[in-house]
């Protein structure tokens, strides 16, 4: 992945002006549903500490694991609730796409964001099916 890659969050917009800036630490997430995209495009690059760092430290895992057999393909934005520079909490929902050793297969999952010190985190999940 190069800046000028198209971004893998499904943006229309190059990786390096898109998540690449929220990764690098250049930039922080304005929206929960830019911070669930950016964390989308982490999986893709295997960014495991943009993911560690954008984690609530109450939920966070002590590591990512990435599986060598999965490739993420896509990512559909499917509701968002609250979230935004005026709220302290928010919800996304969406479905991303990947290839397990070739398999195609899709999560289903509604994510929960909160503010931490001033900073979007991902704090929970349900998965819907």
């Amino acid at each position: 992945m190069t800046p000028a890659s198209p971004c893998p969050c499904g943006l229309p917009a190059a990786y390096g002006e898109c998540c690449g800036r929220f990764h690098s630490g250049s930039a922080a997430a304005p929206t929960c549903e830019a911070l669930m995209r950016s964390r989308y495009a982490a999986f893709v690059v295997q960014d495991a500490a943009y993911l560690l760092r954008t984690w609530h430290p109450e939920t966070r895992p002590p590591g990512v694991d990435f599986d060598p057999s999965m490739r993420w393909v896509g990512l559909d934005i499917l509701d968002t609730t609250e979230g935004s520079a005026f709220h302290s909490t928010g919800t996304v929902t969406f479905r991303a796409h990947y290839t397990d050793d070739g398999r195609p297969d899709s999560l289903h999952e509604k994510s929960r964001f909160v503010r931490h010190e001033g900073a979007w985190v991902y704090t929970t999940a349900v998965f819907v099916d």
